[in-house]
């Protein structure tokens, strides 16, 4: 129980991936369950921004375990990835969807009355989550993730998704039957 310590993120991404369904991503008042995320590794992903090495993007993936790395998609969306991995080593979990717990009425004035939190960048507009927490340490911060004892029970695997290179790659996770689920 309680935040999750930098050495869980200090592993191979595919398991941090997995292993952080059912945890909860806390910012400020607003919480939600990670119910479906996408592993991004360094080296043979195409997919990955980190595949074509350091840059000053992607140098928070680079960098210690633990961290966010938030960028923009369509010009609109910022979208939160955590960096997994020793530091030296690239890889980041996308989460793409997660349950609503708290602050629900928060993020219904940030979202509408929309669903608020089964995407990556709807779940970023509903919690908060700016391009200001890029680099933010997770194990430390008003960003963080913790641990409130929920088991995740069967997890389904299959192709990511919304990307055209590496798309074959077995590295989207989400809880089975879950409702809160992007696309199930």
């Amino acid at each position: 129980m309680g935040i999750l310590p930098r050495d869980f993120y200090a592993r191979n991404t595919v398991e941090v991936a997995r292993d952080l369904l059912g945890k909860v991503l806390v910012h400020g008042e607003t919480a939600g369950r990670i119910v479906e995320v996408e592993a991004y590794l360094g080296s043979g992903d195409e997919a990955a921004h980190s595949a074509r090495g350091l840059t000053p993007r992607t140098r928070v993936i680079f960098g210690p375990p633990g961290h966010a790395y938030v960028y923009l998609i369509y010009g609109m969306y910022e979208c939160l990835n955590i960096v997994a991995e020793p530091e030296g080593q690239a890889g980041c979990v996308l989460l793409r969807a997660l349950e609503p717990l708290a602050g629900i009425e928060v993020m219904k004035q940030r979202r509408g009355n929309k669903a608020l939190c089964n995407g990556p960048g709807k779940l970023t507009r509903a919690l908060g989550v700016t391009w200001e927490n890029y680099g933010a340490d997770l194990t430390t911060g008003p960003l963080r993730v913790e641990d409130w004892g929920y088991q995740p029970g069967e997890i389904t695997v299959s192709a990511r998704i919304g990307i055209s290179v590496s798309a074959e790659l077995p590295l989207r996770f989400h809880i089975s039957g879950n409702p809160h689920v992007s696309r199930p």
